[in-house]
């Protein structure tokens, strides 16, 4: 297939402002809607504080008011209810042709969760699935958020894994509209563990689930300040 298997890769070696995380997203997914048949992509990053709202998502599950808030609040167009990031969460952004992995967002949404599964039983944690929610659960609480968007089958947005953040601005909102459940990271069940360590497992995990092979950017392919 060549160039079909293939996923650019973007790494970010500092925090990303949501914004420029988002504008990223977007100039990406231009790109495949332009070329359909072209590489995807895949940004690897943290963001510093902030809160973002999914499309049609109720500010009732907000626990500050919304013109003045914590950090900075953004209304976006994926799908779910509110959700925090933060400084030692991975988030990870692919924009795929979804036409050419199912073409079905359902199951898209079940393939992210495994992806975040088989990095937890790389370490020899238990993840779990909860049925009719999205996401995954350890030992009851979750720690990874995962939120899509679509564009004529092109996608944007992904998941959120929790795991070495300060879990103290959870607590200004209802994350993903769950209120009797908690949020938890994975550094309480792996003392020690860092974003440096998970990283190269959740892209490899992702690589392996969505058969892709993950690449470098090339010449016209960079990003302005990538």
């Amino acid at each position: 297939m060549g160039s079909s298997l293939d996923a650019i890769l973007f790494v970010a070696a500092k925090p990303v402002p949501f914004l420029q995380g988002w504008e990223a997203q977007r100039t990406l997914q231009a790109r495949l809607l332009a070329n359909p048949g072209g590489p995807e992509a895949l940004l690897l990053l943290e963001h510093p504080p902030c809160y973002t709202l999914g499309r049609g998502a109720s500010d009732a599950f907000l626990r500050f008011d919304p013109a003045d808030p914590p950090a900075p609040l953004f209304r976006i167009d994926r799908g779910g209810e509110v959700t925090h990031h933060t400084i030692g969460q991975l988030v990870l952004y692919p924009v795929l042709n979804l036409q050419r992995h199912g073409g079905d967002l359902h199951r898209y949404l079940r393939q992210l969760e495994q992806v975040v599964l088989d990095v937890l039983d790389r370490l020899g944690l238990q993840g779990e699935r909860s049925p009719g929610q999205t996401g995954v659960w350890l030992a009851g609480a979750k720690v990874a958020a995962i939120g899509v968007g679509a564009r004529r089958w092109i996608s944007q947005h992904g998941l959120a894994l929790n795991v070495s953040c300060d879990l103290s601005g959870f607590a200004a909102v209802v994350p993903c509209g769950i209120a009797d459940r908690p949020v938890g990271r994975l550094l309480d069940h792996r003392p020690g563990l860092s974003t440096a360590v998970v990283a190269p497992l959740l892209l490899e995990a992702f690589s392996e689930r969505f058969g892709v092979r993950l690449r470098p950017p090339q010449g016209a392919e960079s990003l302005q300040g990538w």
